[in-house]
């Protein structure tokens, strides 16, 4: 048996290596492929998992105009406009001469206004981040890189950003794409390329990093050419609606953006005079330098700054997601698998994925558990919790440890009567414990996808691992027990190959069972009739060729058998739910067999007996050829799609069988000629030896086909019903 499943689960993995619809699929263990059948629990990263982890800009919104991808050449144009005619206006004051402000008189002056917004807010996009311009050069002789500085000739394509935020990378990417580029950045200045090929210098006052407690972050820059002093300013719209002027877009338009899956930004500003910004500095400075509630005074001092604040524009970024993730996920639903996604994003960030992706539909409620950080709050939260029905769970890491802390039991009862959660700023830890209380508080098999390092330990924690080749390294695929390129493989992965290796190992292990009882019957009854004798059945080489050359190739030829296609397989998922109910391999079934093998060694050998009652010398040859034909019938009996190898292996088994009467005649009775030169095979082919094995045979074989065809009829399984 365990040599059987062992070939078995090899064969499986070549199969999904070799599987053209997923391409760079690589098996790294050989002993669970059949695990991939019979999951109910799926938990997935975020990053680099669902999503390509590349942020791409999508949309600009100025409250009165919306900008999308298909318009951003009118973004570029206005930009190029403001600063060519900034530049001619520059040259002409340099001249001497007035300024040309006759040359945009005929245009209108509602397109004068957007158009100074629209600079506005790409300048704005530009210079509020913490993104380096990072310039490569080709290798010199000596073969290592070098790095140049800005103001040294290097075409664009060497250019390359580096950020803290894939979302800022994006920000600045799209800028360049417009016509703004940041071509140079320091501790202390920043340098812009406009579309005219102009360089502008700032210089960097004061920067205030992001942090998740403000969610914003802002910079003071001064323009060397004008002494300008502004103050930018860019975060989440919760965080930035009470900073901005009053307005009636905002909200509505975040909700907007949010409701078509994308991570909003509201950018605004604010002009400093001299003297307020040296104010703002002196304070600044004072509150940094105190020894007592250093942290209070610091943001005391910049919120009084972060007031009446010009609202400049909402910015939409997509995180996009990889192909086919959505209906992948539709996929894994309708297949009756829980899917759970664990993140070190922020909530808003792991809700508008979840969303996007379509984990959460569109139609479902959505429970976001509050913040609590007490055991009378979590209670509190829970019974609220406990109110919801039918609904998905977000929660965050700092949450999830104080409910496991102190309701471990109640928590994970409500979760796992979900359809789906979303646990945010999770810690690889985190995302480990959670699968293994999954595991603990149901019992069933789960399954962890990642492709990042910080996955690994939550890989290797589940049932069965699955780790994707990404932009973060390979220590996920590593360790993972199944290795592919793509999340949406994984429907297939689990749906096609999956499901054939759990259904194929569960007919195989029963089989080699049946073909061990079988034998033990006959020599069972055999024993009973002569008063129960010592005296071995069958001995020798036709113990060892019974389970090798007479029926090993028919019998594991079932690893190619197939219930339903695989592209039906994909298209009714509902197929695979019918696994995790363990109909295939349970105590039911391994009660069938144990009968089946009874009933046909029973048969078998009272059959023989009865009919050759006056030739028992060949009973031997009777029972074993009868035996023989039997396994072969039912393998036939049991496969459901004909493949050409089953076929071969079923006339190859049963060939050997004919061609082994000539070298074991001494285990048939058969008898020698005088001089032993050919034998006497007049027994074995009379029409009476013939017809009497037949009958035996077909006693031991007819009954269960019967009973086969009438459940196929009477109560078919769910593929019979897609296969008529």
């Amino acid at each position: 048996l365990r040599v059987n499943l062992d070939m078995g689960k090899a064969v499986y993995g070549w199969m999904m290596m070799k599987d053209e619809n997923i391409p760079g699929t690589v098996v790294r263990t050989s002993t669970i492929p059949e695990e991939l059948g019979r999951l109910v629990y799926l938990l997935t990263d975020k990053t680099g998992t669902l999503t390509q982890n590349e942020m791409v800009f999508k949309r600009l919104h100025l409250g009165t105009v919306s900008y999308g991808a298909d318009t951003m050449d009118e973004i570029q144009s206005h930009v190029r406009d403001s600063y060519s005619q900034m530049h001619s206006q520059a040259d002409g004051n340099n001249a001497g001469s007035t300024p040309p402000r006759k040359v945009q008189s005929s245009a209108p002056r509602v397109r004068k206004s957007v158009s100074s917004r629209i600079h506005e807010a790409v300048k704005a996009i530009v210079l509020c981040h913490n993104v380096t311009p990072v310039y490569e050069s080709r290798a010199g002789v000596s073969g290592e890189t070098e790095f140049a500085e800005a103001d040294q000739d290097f075409s664009d394509e060497n250019r390359t950003y580096q950020a803290s935020s894939p979302d800022e990378v994006a920000l600045v990417q799209w800028t360049e794409s417009v016509g703004l580029t940041l071509v140079s950045r320091d501790l202390t200045s920043m340098q812009l390329k406009t579309p005219g090929g102009q360089v502008l210098s700032f210089c960097i006052l004061q920067l205030f990093p992001f942090t998740s407690e403000s969610k914003r972050m802002g910079i003071i820059v001064r323009d060397e050419s004008t002494a300008e002093i502004t103050f930018y300013m860019k975060g989440a719209d919760v965080a930035m609606s009470t900073i901005v002027q009053y307005n009636d877009w905002l909200e509505e338009e975040c909700g907007n953006m949010a409701r078509e899956g994308l991570r909003t930004l509201v950018v605004a500003k604010k002009s400093l005079t001299e003297e307020q910004y040296q104010d703002f500095e002196n304070r600044y400075t004072q509150a940094k330098l105190s020894m007592h509630d250093r942290t209070l005074k610091v943001a005391a001092v910049v919120e009084s700054l972060e007031r009446e604040m010009e609202l400049l524009c909402l910015t939409g970024v997509e995180d996009q997601l990889q192909a086919d993730v959505r209906p992948t996920l539709e996929m894994l639903r309708n297949a009756g698998i829980k899917v759970w996604m664990l993140t070190g994003d922020k909530l808003e960030t792991a809700t508008c994925v979840a969303q996007s992706s379509r984990l959460v539909p569109r139609t479902q409620d959505t429970h976001i558990f509050r913040r609590v950080t007490s055991r009378g709050e979590a209670h509190l939260e829970l019974n609220a919790f406990r109110r919801k029905h039918d609904c998905a769970l977000v929660i965050s890491g700092d949450s999830l440890e104080v409910c496991l802390k102190y309701y471990e039991h109640e928590f994970m009862e409500l979760a796992c009567q979900c359809p789906a959660v979303v646990c945010c700023r999770c810690s690889p830890t985190q995302k480990a414990c959670i699968v293994t209380l999954l595991q603990q508080h149901t019992g069933r098999r789960t399954c962890a996808v990642g492709d990042g390092g910080n996955d690994v330990s939550m890989i290797q924690a589940a049932d069965c691992g699955i780790g994707i080749e990404g932009k973060e390294g390979r220590q996920a695929s590593l360790a993972a027990d199944f290795s592919i390129t793509q999340f949406r493989h994984v429907g297939r992965l689990l749906m096609v190959h999956g499901r054939n290796s759990y259904k194929r190992s569960a007919a195989l292990g029963q089989f080699v069972m049946h073909r061990g009882l079988i034998i033990s019957t006959m020599q069972a009854v055999f024993s009973s009739v002569f008063y129960f004798a010592s005296v071995p059945l069958y001995q020798g080489f036709l113990m060892v060729g019974y389970a090798t050359i007479y029926t090993m190739f028919p019998v594991f030829s079932l690893v190619l058998d197939q219930d339903v296609k695989p592209e039906m397989a994909m298209l009714y998922p509902e197929l695979y739910k019918d696994l995790t109910k363990g109909r295939c391999l349970s105590f039911k079934t391994f009660l069938i067999w144990v009968l089946i093998s009874i009933y046909q060694g029973a048969i078998l050998m009272y059959g023989a007996l009865v009919l050759f009652e006056s030739e028992f010398v060949h009973v031997v040859a009777i029972s074993f050829t009868a035996l023989v034909l039997t396994e072969l019938l039912m393998v036939a009996l049991t496969i459901r799609t004909w493949h050409w190898l089953m076929v071969v292996a079923e006339f190859l088994s049963l060939g050997c069988y004919v061609s082994s009467l000539a070298f074991l005649n001494e285990y048939f009775g058969i008898g020698r000629v005088s001089f032993g030169a050919f034998l006497d095979f007049t027994f074995i082919t009379t029409v009476t030896f013939l017809w009497k094995v037949s009958a035996v045979t077909v006693v031991s074989c007819l009954p269960l086909y019967v009973l086969k065809y009438l459940r196929r009829k009477l109560s078919p399984p769910s593929y019979c019903k897609l296969t008529s």
